[in-house]
């Protein structure tokens, strides 16, 4: 029940989100399609891959959004979507939007604060990549992108 209200709640808030919030973002025009054709082992073959597997389609102008889920491998669950907020805010990102999921999801599933306050200290041992420019890393290679941003967490 209370997963539920925190989908209802995502889902009410995703257009006054991006109206409000997202009004200045230029839309990828980009469809999963396009990005499975990249060659396999790029940042932008795997994220077509996860919108094809989740059965989702990309979202205008919130298409950083899916690129973390890809970067750092975190899942569409309820409770992934709380703890890649703190991911993020551990790693820098600073947004109402953010502050209020992480308000109203700790305090709507609080059993899962071990995984929240984990997910906090990985985004901050992190190198920075809540604000990279995930449309001009499509080409990247998935695998040395991931590397390059968690390689501080060998040594943590």
């Amino acid at each position: 029940m209370r997963k539920q209200l925190i989908i209802w709640l995502f889902e009410k808030s995703l257009n006054f989100y991006i109206k409000y919030f997202k009004q200045n973002q230029q839309a990828w025009n980009m469809s999963k399609d396009e990005l499975l054709s990249f060659h396999k082992n790029t940042f932008g073959y795997h994220l077509g891959l996860f919108l094809k597997t989740n059965n989702f389609e990309i979202i205008p102008k919130v298409e950083r959004h899916d690129c973390y889920h890809v970067l750092t491998g975190y899942g569409t669950k309820v409770e992934d979507e709380i703890t890649l907020q703190y991911l993020c805010f551990g790693n820098g990102k600073r947004s109402i939007y953010l502050f209020g999921v992480i308000i109203l999801g700790s305090f709507l599933l609080p059993e899962y604060y071990k995984y929240y306050l984990q997910s906090f200290k990985r985004g901050r041992n992190s190198a920075p990549f809540y604000n990279l420019n995930y449309r001009e890393l499509l080409t990247e290679n998935i695998g040395k992108l991931r590397a390059l941003t968690f390689i501080n967490l060998r040594y943590a």
